[in-house]
């Protein structure tokens, strides 16, 4: 169906470049059908009437990119997309792909990755995977919302090769799959609000990316909606609630600097998201459970959880006398907190229970009572209880981490340790028992320093959503191969990553770093971290061999080599793929993943993995030049289980036209 703009009054157009209410989409007195937004990502939060509609709790984007499994990611989002059809929401509001630039950043939990060819390969799969059930998404935040820290003030001051290397790419891979809209961000960029800032959503969104569909604001980020116009976002969300959006927009045409023309571009994308909606009612069909939903909760989890550490093998537990303490066992967190709190009924088993289900008569699992509150409690309760049960246990498995509490929008984090409760809870039962295993939940890296040496397996779990402890369960007791890794390197302490505790000075933060984003600062600056990024270890191990390196082009390679599982039980191996400009004539980090695979392999099995680099793998942004540019020389390709576990090297030389060659004067 088209929509006429001859059929709409000038204040009926006005009055369609802003929400009807806080959800809703003006229906220009019933012309036009409703259009329902609801929230994401990690499950439907839609509220009516004040009230938040139940739905299933997906696991956290953070933990699902641990996954680094594309198909998972598409599963994810046609699972939410089949509840959104369920709850007749048009348009999540999901996803986000902002960088992980901090730890501390209260969100990072809603985010990818440190790195953003792995953060793009998982977004685009999900807005694929919701979009195939005919919902519309919202690609967020445009752009260079790293922190929650006076998200609202404070300007992001990044330099051009920085924000399109580090800061662009996942936005430029996600638009492949067409997002209905794309929601800018809250703080300004370079000094001007994203959402009146004409460079950024019109210069490089819609005429350098290509993106020809709807911008909206994020929930009361314009600050004027005739400057918002002009810069070509579309919609301002939510509702003024009186004539102040209508009213700027008039003073932009009373004073000349705005258009009807303008105006009537701005109204068109407004109609094609409306049009959008109604050519995708006519297919929708919501086919799936809410057995099944869970089902697709719980695989997603088991595939995201990552092995950090397991001394003497101590995982799969082998049975015996085991004590579960900690909060979570009872009450594990399905995610943080904001926007994407998703409000699920289900209520998860005590991981005492579903452990002793899984291990069944050759293990006594016994659950302690909680020894806190909260996380935030600062003394510690029970322990006597606790520390009992560990010195008779044959294992002890501790759950803790974080919460909503902890980890949200709207604030950061001031530390990356746990709170002081579960860090002497850990050293406390250590001295009663040598065969800890530590859960973790939470929505990012940790500092493990106090205590890591003192117990023998660490599983970080994430956020899993409401299907996090049965994989939990799964993968303690070895009836599922852990097979997540890190997507974000966990540093040392705060005090080693590239920004440390600062956060800026209210007004502006400076990107200093540059390129030197996660693993490539502490590659390129050889520091040692707590664990890599692209770290996650097996119940399995995995054998590299037979690297070859094939030229398709002067810029296009086809890499292969063998994975092969040399251990006695089936499992999955994530192999990536590094690129590193050996002599570049600009700052370049020490490498950089552009590929990566994820394996299933039998007992004893191999099995060829092949993975294509282009022009891009190899190219850095120039200002100069303003496009991405090859330098002819030497590269090296590694092949590894993480970015500091390399199990194969090769080496290419590219060698291209002179005239397409600058300042380079050496051949490596």
């Amino acid at each position: 169906m088209k929509y006429d703009l001859k059929q709409f009054t000038l204040e009926e157009k006005l009055r369609l470049l802003t929400g009807k209410d806080s959800w809703r989409l003006y229906d220009a007195n019933g012309k036009l059908p409703e259009v329902f937004l609801a929230d994401g990502p990690h499950g439907v939060r839609k509220v009516v009437d004040g009230q938040t509609l139940v739905a299933t709790a997906m696991p956290n984007i953070s933990a699902l990119t641990n996954s680094w499994d594309p198909s998972l990611a598409y599963l994810d989002g046609e699972t939410i997309g089949d509840e959104c059809i369920a709850r007749d929401v048009d348009v999540l509001l999901a996803l986000g792909v902002n960088i992980k630039r901090t730890p501390l950043c209260g969100r990072n939990f809603e985010y990818s990755s440190e790195d953003p060819f792995l953060a793009g390969a998982m977004a685009k799969a999900y807005i694929e995977g919701v979009q195939s059930k005919g919902v519309g998404t919202s690609l967020k935040h445009f752009a260079l919302n790293n922190r929650e820290y006076e998200r609202l003030a404070q300007s992001s001051e990044v330099d051009d090769r920085t924000f399109h290397e580090i800061y662009l790419p996942a936005f430029e891979t996600v638009l492949e799959a067409k997002p209905w809209t794309v929601m800018c961000s809250y703080n300004p960029v370079n000094g001007i609000w994203a959402s009146e800032n004409e460079k950024l959503l019109k210069g490089v969104l819609r005429d350098e990316l290509g993106y020809n569909g709807l911008i909206v604001s994020d929930w009361n980020a314009v600050h004027h909606s005739g400057k918002a116009a002009k810069a070509t976002l579309d919609l301002r969300m939510p509702s003024t609630w009186d004539d102040t959006a209508v009213n700027e927009l008039k003073e932009g045409l009373n004073e000349g600097w705005l258009t009807e023309e303008e105006i009537d571009e701005r109204v068109c994308k407004v109609l094609e998201l409306v049009e959008k909606k109604v050519n995708a009612d006519k297919t929708k069909k919501s086919v799936k459970t809410k057995e099944e939903n869970h089902a697709a909760a719980v695989k997603i989890a088991q595939d995201s959880i990552v092995l950090l550490k397991n001394e003497d093998d101590i995982l799969p537990l082998k049975g015996g006398r085991i004590a579960i303490g900690g909060q979570f066992a009872a009450k594990p967190p399905f995610g943080g907190g904001g926007s994407a709190l998703v409000n699920s009924d289900y209520a998860p088993r005590n991981l005492a229970e579903e452990l002793s289900e899984r291990l069944g008569d050759g293990a006594t699992v016994e659950f302690i009572r909680d020894y806190s509150d909260t996380v935030h409690q600062a003394r510690i309760r029970h322990t006597s209880s606790l520390l009992s049960a560990a010195y008779e246990a044959d294992t002890v498995v501790l759950c803790v981490g974080s919460n909503a509490q902890m980890d949200g929008e709207d604030f950061d984090r001031t530390t990356i340790r746990l709170s002081p409760v579960h860090e002497d809870i850990i050293l406390n039962t250590a001295k009663y028992n040598k065969n800890v295993v530590v859960v973790i939940y939470g929505g990012g890296a940790v500092d493990m320093r106090a205590w890591i040496g003192q117990v023998k397996a660490v599983v970080f779990a994430g956020f899993l959503g409401e299907g996090g402890q049965e994989a939990v369960a799964d993968v303690l007791s070895g009836k599922v191969n852990p097979s997540g890794k890190l997507s974000e390197t966990f540093p040392l302490c705060l005090e080693d990553t590239p920004t440390g505790a600062d956060t800026g000075n209210g007004f502006v933060e400076r990107y200093a770093e540059g390129v030197l984003v996660g693993y490539r600062w502490y590659d390129t600056k050889g520091k040692d971290v707590l664990f890599p990024f692209g770290h996650g270890l097996s119940y399995a191990d995995f054998e590299y061999s037979d690297l070859a390196i094939e030229k398709k082009s002067e810029t296009d390679y086809e890499v292969s080599f063998t994975v092969k599982n040399v251990s006695a039980v089936d499992g999955k191996e994530i192999s990536q793929v590094y690129v590193r400009d050996v002599m570049a004539t600009v700052e370049r980090p020490e490498k950089e993943l552009k590929g990566f695979a994820k394996t299933t392999l039998k007992a004893g099995e191999s099995k060829r993995v092949c993975i294509a680099l282009n022009a891009r793998s190899f190219a850095f942004w120039s200002p100069a030049l303003e496009k991405w540019y090859v330098e002819s020389g030497a590269f090296e390709i590694y092949v590894g289980a993480s970015s500091r576990d390399i199990r194969l090297c090769g080496k290419i030389e590219i060698d291209l036209p002179k005239k397409d060659q600058y300042c380079k004067a050496f051949k490596a």
